[in-house]
């Protein structure tokens, strides 16, 4: 089995995609029917929100319910920070494939908003309603993310992209310290995905490579799964091309941790 934890489909005409802009080649409609095209060999996906609107976690959820065993979940959204936020988030849990929600952080100009007394209302509900917390950050928020998991230590998180190193430029002193920190004092989990749209134009799988070493050596075989972050990585690479990268790397660095990195740690953290 192959699980890709972190997949998008979008239609731009619902209009509450603020970063998705018309200069992207990736400006038009993303379908269930393409996901499947593309995701050849995969058996399931994880459907992660890219719009911070309850709207559009509630046709993410409409998707998952018409797509059989292929969507394992949906991680949506609602505003944490709402006087409300728990009531919103115990009426979005009730529906059957919601297995998470995420904050769009790395677009916040707080870096420590998560941080915030009236999110903690929010994020003690997401815990009591047992979802996940997917970590959407830049190196900035590591220090944070430390400081997160100590308050909640209920809450189930992941960080997405690895929390998305500067591969480009090589600037990777604060990303490295961060989260190797939160990979020993927490039990956080982390994506193995978005690495290649971090290294730069034109960038080989080799270039995140190193980075994706990292990952592996700090988190373990328990708590990398992988993503492919399609179709965002259409704008760096294909599909099969990355999940054939990713696996090599993987079977090379750590052969135990394939199963695990691939299918398992997913099924587990995204449990329903």
């Amino acid at each position: 089995m192959i699980v890709d934890s972190h997949l998008h489909v979008w239609q731009v005409g619902r209009g509450d995609y603020d970063w998705l802009t018309p200069d992207l080649p990736i400006f038009r409609d993303f379908t269930i029917a393409d996901a499947r095209a593309a995701a050849t060999g995969v058996d399931r996906v994880v459907l992660v929100q890219a719009a911070p609107t309850e709207a559009e976690t509630a046709y993410l959820l409409d998707i998952a319910q018409h797509a059989g065993a292929f969507v394992h979940g949906v991680v949506g959204w609602t505003d944490l920070a709402a006087p409300d936020a728990a009531r919103r988030i115990e009426a979005l849990a009730r529906a059957p494939a919601l297995v998470g929600l995420r904050p769009m952080l790395q677009d916040m100009a707080d870096t420590g908003w998560i941080l915030r007394p009236e999110v903690a209302r929010g994020l003690d509900a997401m815990a009591a309603c047992g979802l996940v917390l997917d970590l959407l950050i830049r190196p900035a928020h590591l220090p944070h993310c430390l400081t997160l998991a100590r308050r909640h230590p209920g809450l189930a998180m992941v960080i997405d992209h690895a929390a998305k190193p500067d591969i480009a430029t090589g600037a990777l002193t604060a990303w490295s310290e961060g989260l190797r920190r939160i990979a020993g004092e927490t039990d956080i989990s982390c994506k193995l995905s978005g690495l290649i749209t971090e290294a730069g134009p034109a960038a080989s799988f080799a270039a995140v490579a190193p980075v994706a070493r990292r990952v592996l050596a700090w988190f373990g075989a328990a708590r990398v799964m992988w993503g492919s972050d399609w179709p965002v990585l259409r704008l760096a690479a294909d599909y099969q091309p990355w999940l054939a990268a990713a696996q090599a790397l993987v079977r090379a660095v750590m052969p135990a941790a394939v199963e695990p990195v691939f299918a398992t740690n997913a099924l587990r953290c995204y449990a329903r």
